[in-house]
This record gives C-alpha cells, sequence and structure tokens, in this order.
C-alpha cells in the first residue's frame, strides 16, 4: 500500500513538472515573439528616444499653439500645462529607470507617462496643428508605444488611459 502510494506521488509530481515546464517555455516563447525579450541597456535606448522625441514634441507644440486660434486662451495654457508634465514625467521615468537594478521596476512611471500622452494624442487627433507638430507627435507616439510593448502595457490612446 505505501509502495503504491509513493508510485502515485511521484507519476503525479512527474506530469505536474512536465505541465510547469511546457507552461514555461511557451510564456518565454510568447515573450520573446512580442519583442519583449530586451536588457537594460536597450530599455534605456528606447527611454533616451522617447526623451529626445517629447523635448522636440513640446517646443513645436508650444509654437503650434502660438499661431493657432488657442493662442492666448485658457486651452491653450492647459494644453501647454499637459506637454511639460509629459516632458517631466519623461525625466522622471529616466532617472527613475537608472538608479533601479532591473528595468521591469518602471513600469509604473511608464504607466504615467502613457497615461499622460493618451491626454495629448486625443487632443492632437482633434485638431490641426500642423505638420511639423504632428509629425513630431507621430515619432513621440511611436517610441511611446514601443515602451508600452516592452512593458507589455497598453498603448497610447487606449481606454484604460482615459
Amino acid at each position: 500500500m505505501n509502495r503504491n502510494l509513493i508510485k502515485i506521488f511521484t507519476g503525479f509530481a512527474g506530469v505536474l513538472m512536465i505541465f510547469l515546464i511546457a507552461d514555461t517555455s511557451y510564456a518565454q516563447m510568447r515573450r520573446e515573439a512580442r519583442g519583449r525579450s530586451v536588457n537594460k541597456a536597450q530599455v534605456k535606448a528606447i527611454i533616451n528616444r522617447v526623451e529626445d522625441r517629447v523635448d522636440n514634441f513640446v517646443r513645436n507644440f508650444d509654437r503650434s499653439l502660438d499661431r493657432s486660434r488657442l493662442n492666448n486662451t485658457n486651452r491653450e495654457d492647459l494644453l501647454n500645462k499637459r506637454a511639460s508634465d509629459l516632458e517631466s514625467a519623461t525625466d522622471e521615468l529616466a532617472r527613475e529607470f537608472d538608479r533601479r537594478d532591473r528595468w521591469a521596476e518602471s513600469r509604473e512611471e511608464v504607466r504615467k507617462c502613457l497615461n499622460i500622452a493618451s491626454d495629448i494624442d486625443r487632443n492632437v487627433r482633434r485638431n490641426r496643428y500642423g505638420r511639423a507638430t504632428e509629425a513630431n507627435w507621430t515619432r513621440v507616439r511611436f517610441e511611446l508605444n514601443t515602451l508600452a510593448d516592452v512593458y507589455n502595457m497598453a498603448k497610447v490612446g487606449a481606454r484604460v488611459y482615459r
């Protein structure tokens, strides 16, 4: 009786191990297929591109707002503030990323950037700010969406950020 119980337990443990190994390898394949098999230096390069793109966008966005019908309105001030918030959030992301050992620990800062960017994205899609500003925003959105993919988060403009 004792031997039969040991055989059953050993068989059950073996089957469980097979399922765990299969599930782990499947998850790893999915992660690599989605482009998430990256190291800290690669994520840092993406963050640096995001920072550069956002800085350029903020300058162009301010000039575009000055030439728009929103010039000297509370709405212009609000939009400039939101763009400035995005710039501050990306700076904070870079600082926090540098001080942490693992890149995945910066997830909350990435979420904050994506949330602010989603507000700006809705506005840029609704209004015309000129080709240069819209092209700059397209580049910002692309880099932020690349970052969202790395962190397995929803992209800019997703409902989760409303």
